[in-house]
């Protein structure tokens, strides 16, 4: 598990293109075979993904949580975004098809992976925040979200939003987590923009395929962009705006640890004063 400090925001404004990325941008993700996991101290979430092949692969704790197992004290929150697989969580299965989800709740002991075919292995990208009470266990699919449709084909912002483990339907102690598809024509998210003081965000792209997509951070007035690619997330602090287009429409995992679930619980920039 590698840790990551985050910049505030004086600092960011004099970082280099490089530094930037090694700071907010985890290029590495999905790798075959591998559990891959980042620790940041924003909020103290830990993000990640599992690609299993052929065997099973287990879910750590790691030095960093110094604690026996994953979920000791932590919820973890896991969509698949490729290929069925299964999701073993203290000996009960769970089936993850393309795009369901999966909400692990606190006190879990072993939670494994696996694929259903290794030729085409499933890709399970994880979100993790620490948790004060042990909310149940709890697959999520598609039909099972809340659908907000948004943007417009004009603004090149068509999308859906697809809301899954939030109150009221999929109960957590502070992490909240779905994805946006963009419709095919449209490139933009999140714009105008927006921060949020009381949590952190994290945003995963996929489906983008051999394109690219700039991201937006920074101050509102201050803003920086770098460049993302396949299965790449971005580490956003509550400071920081978070904002892409693409040279193609794309998907995103959009995920929130910190003091308030809400999620219209936002900061609204106008755009006059971004610069």
């Amino acid at each position: 598990m590698e840790t990551r400090y985050l910049a505030d925001q004086v600092r960011y404004q004099r970082m280099t293109t490089e530094e930037l990325r090694q700071t907010f941008l985890i290029e590495d993700l999905f790798q075959a075979g591998k559990v891959v996991l980042y620790y940041t101290e924003a909020d103290r979430g830990v993000v990640g993904s599992v690609v299993p092949l052929d065997k099973s692969l287990q879910l750590p704790a790691g030095k960093e949580l110094a604690a026996e197992h994953f979920a000791d004290r932590r919820e973890v929150g896991v969509i698949n975004i490729s290929s069925a697989g299964i999701v073993t969580v203290d000996g009960q299965m769970y089936e993850l098809n393309n795009l369901d989800g999966l909400y692990i709740g606190r006190g879990s002991k072993k939670i494994t992976f696996n694929s259903k075919d290794k030729k085409s292995p499933a890709k399970f990208y994880l979100l993790s925040y620490p948790a004060h009470k042990a909310y149940p266990t709890k697959k999520i699919s598609q039909t099972d979200a809340e659908k907000v449709p948004l943007g417009s084909t004009e603004m090149s912002n068509k999308r859906v939003i697809y809301k899954y483990i939030r109150p009221g339907a999929v109960e957590s102690c502070q992490l909240v987590m779905g994805y946006t598809i963009l419709e095919r024509g449209s490139v933009w998210n999140t714009m105008a923009p927006h921060t949020h003081e009381r949590r952190t965000e994290i945003y995963m792209y996929f489906d983008l395929n051999d394109q690219l997509l700039f991201h937006f951070m920074g101050m509102p007035d201050q803003t920086r962009h770098l460049v993302v690619r396949e299965g790449q997330a971005i580490i956003s602090p509550s400071w920081s705006i978070h904002a892409g287009a693409g040279t193609k429409n794309y998907t995103f995992i959009w995920g929130m640890g910190g003091e308030n679930q809400e999620f219209g619980d936002m900061d609204g920039i106008d755009m006059s004063g971004i610069k």
